[in-house]
């Protein structure tokens, strides 16, 4: 029989997910997942204060377009790294927060740090709940990182009792969840990129102002390639910045104010008219509405755009 604890199916799930390193303040409600990362060959990188294990945990899934993961003790320290959790909610960085918690076999006696952190954490999370089964670590590890990176990406968090960490089970009776590191993205249909291509056909001034959902679908690339092909001016916001080089003459962003109050047709990648292009539904016609709403993935639209405009419109003047 090979049995494993808690702590060890944390790390070999997340192992298997492709997470390489850990950011956390050692705390003794969580020391089972560094036993298991040193097993599994994740890096442990220790800092001085929670919201700094956040902050690196956030910084290493902007640059690398993975989640980042933080992991915190319980009570004081979980709440030390809310700042930083409700940051990344607003910036949209896939950040796994996992909390410690006093013996789930002493809820609600006042063991040592004993808190609700998972009420603390769901207003500023896209998940957060809790784990009280050992032998269901991994399905509940896999269902919070399939939040934190599906459509718009955003932290989560997951909190494991001290006793759920430390107890020993039969890794026969586990079921590891198989992890899809690439999540599954939407495309768009036939008729909405005829719509789109007809109202890019019909504009004369036309503009495009792309934002951080550009990362998160590593579209950098097939958004230049469709605004240098098309000859259109482009801004850019958050993480789209690096989209083309500053020396470029489709990059106007200084001149954004004007562009935008003079522009008949506006393509929000994340006027008059507006075209929203985003992968989460509930974010097209934020502020204001829109003429037409693209829900899908960012890197796969703009080639897909040339293709439908080459077919709807090919006496056009675009550089096809």
């Amino acid at each position: 029989m090979s049995s494993m604890h808690g702590g060890r199916l944390v790390a070999k799930t997340l192992k298997a997910a492709g997470v390489e390193v850990i950011f956390t303040l050692c705390g003794g409600h969580i020391l089972p997942i560094y036993d298991g990362c040193l097993d599994e060959g994740i890096r442990i990188i220790d800092v001085r204060h929670e919201q700094a294990a956040v902050h690196a945990a956030d910084a290493w899934a902007r640059l690398t377009g993975r989640p980042g993961v933080a992991v915190v003790t319980a009570s004081p320290e979980v709440i030390d790294s809310v700042t930083r959790v409700a940051n990344a909610f607003r910036a949209n960085g896939p950040v796994l927060v996992i909390g410690g918690q006093g013996p789930f076999a002493q809820l609600g006696r006042g063991s040592l740090q004993e808190m609700d952190h998972v009420a603390v954490m769901r207003p500023i999370t896209k998940w957060a709940g809790a784990v009280y089964e050992t032998e269901r670590i991994p399905e509940f590890l896999e269902v919070a990182l399939r939040h934190a990176m599906s459509g718009r990406p955003g932290p989560v968090f997951l909190e494991i009792p001290r006793d759920v960490l430390f107890r020993f089970v039969d890794e026969r009776h586990v079921a590891f969840p198989r992890l899809d590191r690439n999540m599954p993205r939407p495309r768009l249909t036939k008729s909405a990129l005829e719509q789109a291509a007809a109202m890019l056909a019909e504009a004369e001034r036309l503009v495009v102002m792309a934002e951080s959902a550009v990362r998160w679908c590593n579209a950098y690339e097939a958004l230049a390639r469709f605004v240098e092909e098309l000859d259109l001016p482009l801004f850019t916001n958050g993480m789209a910045r690096g989209t083309l080089l500053p020396d470029s003459p489709r990059f106007f962003q200084r001149a954004q104010c004007k562009a935008f109050a003079e522009t008949d047709l506006l393509i929000l990648v994340g006027g008059e008219r507006i075209i929203h292009v985003n992968l989460e539904p509930v974010v097209i016609g934020h502020n204001r509405p829109v003429d037409l709403g693209l829900v899908g993935d960012i890197r796969l639209i703009p080639e897909e755009w040339r293709l439908a405009m080459k077919a709807w419109a090919p006496e056009q003047r675009w550089t096809l």
